[in-house]
């Protein structure tokens, strides 16, 4: 089986075995087995030794630098020539070593090296652009009750509300003095208040005002004075609408009116003594209320 070498007769290296030296003796399984391990062995030591590339070695061998082949007695003596050492030198550190011979040493692999990725890190980049919103998710289940919280500060007083809101409305006032008549008419005031829900009776000018429209009641009590007549009209707004009347007697008596009305927004109800073309008057006095006028909603005009 031949030998050659790549590099030379003064080359410090050791030759690699020839596949085809190999084949003649072994068979197919060992071919590949020896194969393998002289590519093993070749790359090792390309790595470790430095030794010439493949490419290199194949371009050398087109030049014609391959000997003949050798059997296994002259091979060995001429390694031990070429590479053996010599008197004067010392033995080399490392060397070459067939993959079929006893006691071959194990090649420790290269470790991998490591890269400290901390301090390849770059700056901080700008804040990229908002994405997408995402779908909703389910509806969770509602939670416990929380804890009842501080009292909050008194809020500011909301804005008047429309009376015509307030679905009610009454009112009861009496006079205790007398009356007579003059050459005008006259607005009969009150001087006493009894009832007056809301004010819509005004004891100044003697007149109830309409804040709720809707169907009211309404009703006039008076004593008559003895040898006098009376006369009174109840009015709405300007409008004569019943009389309450009594005849001159020898006797005074109470006298009574009664009546409904429908009323809108702002009507105005009152009474009125006529004027004196005859002897008119009321009676009353400090001790007694003999005189009264009374009033209240039945049913506003809002509902149905």
């Amino acid at each position: 089986m031949g030998l050659f070498s790549p590099w030379g007769s003064s080359s410090p290296h050791p030759p690699c075995v020839s596949p085809a030296g190999l084949g003649g003796k072994m068979g197919s399984r060992g071919l590949r087995l020896a194969l393998a391990c002289c590519l093993l062995l070749a790359f090792a030591c390309g790595l470790v030794l430095g030794r010439v590339p493949h490419g290199q070695q194949e371009q050398q061998e087109q030049e014609g630098t391959r000997e003949p082949p050798m059997d296994h007695a002259e091979r060995d003596e001429e390694e031990h020539e070429k590479y053996g050492p010599r008197q004067d030198e010392e033995a080399p550190v490392s060397r070459c070593l067939r993959c079929c011979d006893p006691g071959t040493p194990v090649y420790q692999a290269i470790p991998v090296p490591q890269i400290n990725i901390t301090i390849l890190k770059g700056e901080k980049g700008d804040r990229g652009d908002r994405g997408l919103q995402g779908k909703y998710g389910k509806t969770g289940s509602v939670g416990a009750r929380g804890h009842t919280g501080p009292k909050g500060q008194k809020g500011s007083m909301g804005a008047p509300g429309d009376r015509c809101k307030n679905h009610y409305a009454a009112f009861s006032v009496g006079r205790k003095k007398p009356l007579h008549s003059n050459d005008y008419y006259q607005t009969v005031i009150f001087d006493t208040e009894f009832v007056n829900l809301y004010s819509h009776f005004n004891m100044f000018t003697g007149k109830f005002y309409c804040y709720v429209p809707g169907i009211y009641f309404f009703s006039l009590n008076v004593h008559t004075w003895n040898q006098k007549e009376t006369y009174l009209h109840i009015m709405k707004n300007a409008e004569e609408v019943v009389i309450l009347y009594a005849q001159v007697s020898d006797r005074s008596i109470m006298q009574s009116q009664s009546l409904m009305l429908e009323l809108r927004d702002q009507d105005e109800v009152w009474v009125r003594l006529f004027k004196g073309e005859r002897e008119n008057a009321i009676f009353s006095d400090e001790f007694d209320t003999y005189i009264t006028f009374s009033g209240y909603l039945v049913k506003p005009a809002n509902e149905p």
